[in-house]
């Protein structure tokens, strides 16, 4: 991986303050005036950085998924293929939830936020949930692949149940404040892999 010059490392430093700033007050709350209020920048300096508000807004939410792809994805990659992957993945996405920004994922409040409002915020925050789905569907495939699913399991299945956990699992961390909740979460995982995974040939035996 090629070092970061200069300007990409400022550029970098100021889309996590934005990043902080948008956690607080949602995307809509992230303009050029916050985020220089945040940073001591001019308000000059940061246009010319991203041109608009609008500008900003998407570079930050593209931040959050560039760092949502350097902590959860890369070292997921290096599990075993299959369930051991699949499991993982999971983990590693419920403990980065509470990372992307102090007031929670800025990912998720975009998503309630832009839902009905066409535009290129609005895209950019689907384009992301579609690649986080697909990013699921292909580590289930891959536990069909190695025997660790049956094949008859839907992908696209086991992804909507798999995100809906992670989404439930925001939800009663941030808002209800609920300290069991990342066990809740990974019983409910654990049991939505049981319905699917192949059964080992010792218990087919004794069955």
């Amino acid at each position: 991986m090629s070092k970061r010059t200069k300007g990409e490392q400022t550029r970098a430093v100021i889309l996590d303050q934005a990043v902080d700033v948008a956690s607080r007050t949602g995307l809509e709350g992230l303009t050029i005036g916050t985020l220089a209020d945040a940073t001591g920048m001019s308000k000059s300096g940061l246009f010319a950085h991203f041109g608009s508000r609008e500008g900003l807004q998407l570079a930050a939410l593209e931040h959050v998924k560039t760092s949502f792809a350097e902590q959860v994805l890369a070292p997921v990659l290096r599990v075993e293929r299959g369930l051991p992957r699949l499991r993982a993945l999971f983990l590693a996405w419920i403990d980065w939830k509470t990372s992307p920004g102090p007031g929670g994922c800025v990912l998720q409040s975009a998503a309630h936020e832009y839902d009905d409002r066409p535009g290129r915020i609005r895209d950019s925050v689907v384009d992301g949930q579609r690649w986080a789905l697909a990013m699921i569907e292909r580590a289930v495939r891959m536990a069909v692949e190695e025997g660790h699913l049956r094949p008859e399991t839907d992908p696209a299945q086991i992804a909507f149940e798999m995100y809906g956990q992670v989404l439930v699992y925001h939800n009663h961390r941030r808002l209800l404040g609920d300290r069991e909740g990342r066990k809740r979460a990974l019983v409910a995982f654990d049991e939505l892999v049981a319905r699917h995974a192949v059964t080992p040939p010792r218990q087919r035996a004794a069955a």
